[in-house]
């Protein structure tokens, strides 16, 4: 209630003010009657009794007239609620305020949906009249944790532990590799910024100046166009360190989530567990696993080897050829004929990965196609190796070895939202499992063209010590020093041990990615001039939060954020200029023929 004439929020009143003369501002929520309103403010609710008084008519009039979500100073008297009216739902609940005098600071025309939790809005909706949508008590809840996240992680980094917070500049040049860069035109005929897709070459650079321990809450851009659950603009934990190894970046992130973690959440255990790449997607078909529940996947290559399934010996005839199974617990009495029929269409779909299912029946025994061509030892070894209980169903996969593990996966993940959604409780919400995912390939084929290679981080990072001289040799079997932080099935967090030598980072550049070094010549340079060992990462900051809050979208610990389709709805952005706006960055718009007509019309 500091530098405001307040005495009190709306929130904060209890029986031990009782009598006591209070000033409350804040939003009307609520009015019954012309006999009592719901005063709101950012921290709570309290009723106030309208008096009947002659005496007070006019306040009366004031308030019973006044419309929902007007704003409204009140000076009264706080009292206690009358025996048997408690509201033991708020924590006010034993106290009222009996209003003397009033004053409407503004009127609230008539909204174009309610300012409370429970009624359903569209998400267009919201994001158009975000400032209403602001006043509801789950988005103020959620941004004001992140307010206090962030302050605790710059105690934690600045205070504690001699990091220097340091802003780096929006605009700059495009990176190779990576994400899509947004273009800012320049005055310079045909010359463009870039807005950076992370700090990543500037907090190198700062350490070849010294600074040894770099922060920032930096604000990143990528233009990814239209995917769920991403932003065009969004904010990191950006961390930079001279003289450290993987587990010196570890230990700081784990001792860092651990300083910040909100204590409504519980505590958090350290040190986080370790799986390299190979295991997450040998077990979890992905190097994201959530771990918060079981159905690894299994190879059962051994089994079936001696099998007359044709598929099968098919598949495992290929160098990388593979069968493997998950279990689904209980399925039988918890999934339908059309959710196994829609699980194998997925894997069809997505992965073009044939699947077979197999029931345990009530004597233990398996009833599957495939049954007639195993013998009851095999049988048996399998449902032992799955470890398959009575009405569980197997789904098995024979393929290439990526193929069935990244199918088998997402179907993993797929069955688990299945059993839930029918009433078997897997992941328990409450629960945080962080995960580090460590010893990435350093190259990855690339989609479009598999004979060519690309970073599967970024091409800063540092090959494993092991694996040096590989690089040079058979660069595909090279991994990296990049760490992954994952939490409940996502990647909260990214970073690696950098490249130091000018040498090894051409190289990486020209040779491997075949890309033009000379866009990253100041970097080269600066590597040539004393660049101690150094590492990093990065924490996405909107998802961190998200999670910890239990927010269905990203969306919802951002105060203003862009549609799915990279819109912002309240504003119109973006927005088309005049050609004369255009005009000193050398730009003419050539438009489509439709919306040429379109505009003049």
């Amino acid at each position: 209630n500091s530098f405001v004439p307040r005495t009190n929020t709306c929130g904060e009143l209890r029986s031990a003010h009782v009598g006591r003369e209070v000033t409350l501002y804040g939003w009307i929520q609520y009015q019954r009657q012309g006999l009592f309103l719901v005063l709101r403010d950012f921290q709570g609710l309290t009723q106030i009794i309208i008096p009947q008084d002659e005496a007070h008519s006019h306040v009366k009039k004031l308030l019973a007239n006044a419309p929902v979500e007007s704003v409204v100073r009140v000076t009264g008297v706080v009292s206690p609620r009358p025996p048997g009216q408690e509201n033991p739902k708020m924590p006010t609940g034993d106290i009222e305020v009996k209003a003397e005098t009033a004053e409407i600071l503004n009127f609230c025309k008539k909204l174009p949906f309610e300012i409370k939790d429970f009624i359903k809005k569209s998400e267009a909706l919201r994001m158009q009249y975000r400032y209403l949508d602001l006043r509801n008590f789950q988005l103020q809840h959620n941004l004001r944790l992140r307010s206090q996240m962030v302050m605790r992680m710059r105690e934690y980094l600045c205070n504690l532990h001699g990091f220097v917070d340091v802003e780096t500049p929006t605009l700059f040049k495009r990176t190779p590799g990576g994400a899509k860069e947004f273009l800012v035109p320049s005055r310079e005929v045909g010359k463009f910024y870039s807005l950076p897709q992370s700090p990543q070459q500037f907090k190198q650079l700062l350490m070849v100046g010294g600074l040894d321990r770099y922060f920032q809450v930096a604000r990143c851009y990528r233009d990814e166009g239209s995917r769920p659950d991403r932003q065009p603009e969004f904010t990191q934990i950006d961390i930079e360190m001279s003289f450290v190894d993987q587990a010196g970046i570890q230990r700081l992130i784990e001792g860092l989530l651990q300083y910040s973690w909100p204590e409504e959440r519980g505590s958090i255990t350290t040190p986080f567990p370790s799986m390299t790449y190979k295991e997450a997607l040998a077990d979890y078909g992905t190097d994201k696993p959530d771990t918060r529940f079981g159905m690894k996947i299994v190879d059962i290559s051994d089994f079936l080897r001696r099998s007359d399934i044709q598929f099968v010996q098919n598949a495992l005839s290929y160098p990388h050829g593979t069968v493997k199974a998950i279990c689904i617990p209980q399925g039988v009495r918890y999934l339908k004929n059309k959710d196994l029929e829609s699980l194998k269409e997925s894997a069809k779909s997505q992965f073009d990965q044939e699947i077979v299912e197999m029931i345990c029946k009530p004597d233990g025994s398996l009833k599957s196609l495939l049954t007639k061509f195993l013998g009851e030892k095999q049988q048996s070894e399998l449902v032992q190796a799955l470890n398959v209980q009575v009405d569980d169903v197997v789904l098995l996969a024979a393929g290439e070895h990526k193929q069935v593990c990244s199918a088998l996966g997402s179907l993993r993940l797929e069955s688990a939202d299945l059993l839930e959604a029918a009433g078997l409780v897997l992941r328990d919400p409450t629960a945080f499992h962080f995960l580090w995912v460590v010893d990435f390939p350093l190259f990855l084929p690339k989609e479009e063209n598999p004979t060519e290679l690309e970073s599967a981080h970024h091409p800063f990072t540092a090959p494993h010590p092991s694996d040096t001289s590989l690089l040079y040799s058979d660069p595909t079997k090279v991994r990296s020093q990049h760490y992954d932080l994952v939490l409940n099935g996502n990647e909260v967090g990214g970073g690696s041990i950098r490249i130091h030598s000018a040498e090894q980072q051409r190289f990486v550049l020209e040779k491997v990615l075949k890309e033009d070094s000379e866009v990253l010549s100041h970097l080269l340079e600066a590597l040539d001039f004393g660049a101690p060992p150094h590492g990093g990462i990065a924490l996405g900051l909107d998802r961190l939060i998200s999670l910890i809050v239990d927010a269905p979208s990203i969306r919802d610990v951002i105060a203003f954020p862009k549609s799915f389709r990279g819109r912002d709805l309240m504003g119109n952005a973006p927005d088309y200029v005049t050609p004369e706006e255009l005009e000193p960055y050398h730009i003419q718009v050539s438009w489509p023929l439709e919306e040429k007509e379109a505009k003049k019309s």
